[in-house]
C-alpha cells in the first residue's frame, strides 16, 4: 500500500516538474539562448520536482517488484 503512495507522489511530482519546464521552454523563442534557459531551470527549485519524481517512481516500482 505504502508503494502505491511512493508511485503515486512521484507521478505527481514528475507532471508538476515537467508541466513547469515546459513551460520555462516558452522563454527561448522569446530571445533566451540554450545556456541562459538551463541557468534559469537550475536556479528554480521548482524544477527539481521532475528528477525528483521520476526518483520516487522508480524506487517504488523496484520496491514493488520484491
Amino acid at each position: 500500500m505504502w508503494y502505491w503512495l511512493l508511485l503515486l507522489t512521484g507521478f505527481g511530482f514528475a507532471v508538476a516538474g515537467g508541466t513547469i519546464t515546459i513551460t520555462y521552454l516558452n522563454f527561448v523563442p522569446a530571445g533566451l539562448s540554450w545556456i541562459e534557459f538551463f541557468l534559469l531551470i537550475r536556479a528554480r527549485l521548482e524544477c527539481y520536482l521532475f528528477p525528483l519524481g521520476i526518483l520516487l517512481i522508480t524506487t517504488a516500482l523496484i520496491l514493488m517488484d520484491d
